[in-house]
């Protein structure tokens, strides 16, 4: 087994361990034999535990936003539909089995106060998925596009923790809801002529 793979299944199954029972509760034993790799090979990967959380952090990031853009590039044609299609894409992730929220809010939960690289990465996250909404946002004609992005994402992260908290299946279509009325009011205060979301 080359360094490579050895890497990808620590990162595997640090990402089903840590995103299941949360970060502080596996043990870097544990890890190495979910991942089938002796402790030597895991600290030649990962020197510390903290080296492994950011790595797995940031490999999911990647793969959530790719996800979700993937999604809402197949569904969504119309540009007024696309910051809807986010919502869309919630509530398939949130019947998915193994739903537990938020991976970045989840371990900055465990571990903000303590770390501040596991902070630095989940901000990063968040900032990131603001700036994609803030993409999709500034697609459509509506008034103060930047305030309404930061609104749908309040939106979005209300939903994630309503979804994981509260076991609420309908968190991602109440937020839709929500989400639309938003979008029809910046569109209203843009001017006549705004083609406006769908509801």
């Amino acid at each position: 087994m080359d360094h490579d793979e050895a890497r990808t299944r620590i990162l595997d199954a640090a990402e089903k361990l840590f995103y299941e029972r949360g970060i502080q509760s596996v043990g870097m034993d544990e890890l190495r034999t979910a991942a089938g790799v002796s402790l030597k090979r895991l600290y030649q990967c990962f020197p510390a535990k903290h080296d492994l959380v950011e790595a797995y952090l940031r490999r999911r990031d990647t793969r959530w936003r790719a996800a979700l853009a993937e999604y809402v590039d197949a569904h969504a044609d119309d540009p007024a539909a696309r910051p809807l299609a986010v919502f869309d894409w919630l509530g398939d992730w949130f019947a998915e089995d193994g739903f537990r929220g938020c991976a970045f809010i989840n371990a900055y939960g465990e571990l903000g106060a303590t770390s501040d690289r596991v902070g630095c990465v989940a901000r990063e996250h968040k900032e990131a998925l603001l700036g994609y909404v803030a993409g999709l946002v500034r697609a459509v004609p509506v008034a103060e596009p930047e305030a309404l992005a930061r609104q749908l994402v309040l939106l979005i992260d209300g939903a994630i923790a309503g979804a994981a908290l509260m076991g609420e299946p309908s968190a991602a279509r109440q937020a839709r809801t929500a989400a639309a009325a938003l979008m029809e009011a910046a569109g209203s205060a843009a001017g006549p002529g705004v083609a406006h979301s769908e509801t």
